[in-house]
């Protein structure tokens, strides 16, 4: 793959950029913190802001390397307001495959924004990073995140049962994929 990094992706709505220090408050208030955001999660919602602030602060040095993928999602008609996140979560060489994950705030679901995000960041790591596959897995308990891979053309690959885990305890895991050749 031709790493690049964390580079600024826009489209039609959204704006998506590396996160600053500036962002543990709309981080914190408008995802980060909400229990239901992060039911199916493998992280915690966040105690305070100042956990909001730590986090980013292990994350903004990370954009040094040219292999990490990392963004803030941004609301363009709401002043680039912050309203959720998108990473490569997993990235292996061998295979040029990259695993993502994402969360965005409650008062954004059912709006698209994700699948933008989500179809944006896979034209970005095919087009320019090169990588041969993307996918991405939820909890069957979340039909949505589902819906999102496949409104972004992502195929159900199967369930592997009791393979992940999350905030729920240990759980199934659909898997959806598209290669670069199936685009």
């Amino acid at each position: 793959m031709n790493h690049c990094g964390t580079q600024l992706i826009e489209t039609e709505r959204l704006i998506l950029r590396r996160f600053t220090a500036d962002d543990a408050e709309a981080m914190y208030y408008n995802w980060a913190s909400d229990e239901e955001v992060t039911t199916y999660l493998m992280w915690t919602p966040h105690k305070d802001v100042d956990e909001s602030r730590r986090i980013l602060g292990e994350w903004i040095p990370c954009y040094e390397q040219d292999n990490y993928y990392n963004w803030g999602i941004c609301l363009k008609d709401r002043d680039n307001e912050l309203v959720g996140n998108i990473a490569v979560v997993i990235l292996e060489e061998e295979t040029s495959k990259c695993h993502i994950g994402y969360c965005i705030g409650k008062d954004w679901w059912h709006q698209g924004i994700t699948s933008e995000a989500l179809k944006a960041v896979m034209d970005y790591l095919f087009d320019t990073v090169g990588a041969n596959r993307i996918e991405s897995r939820h909890d069957p308990r979340n039909p949505n995140s589902g819906k999102v891979m496949q409104k972004c053309g992502m195929k159900y690959e199967g369930t592997m049962r009791a393979s992940d885990w999350n905030n729920q305890g240990i759980c199934d895991a659909c898997y959806y994929a598209l290669l670069r050749s199936e685009r």
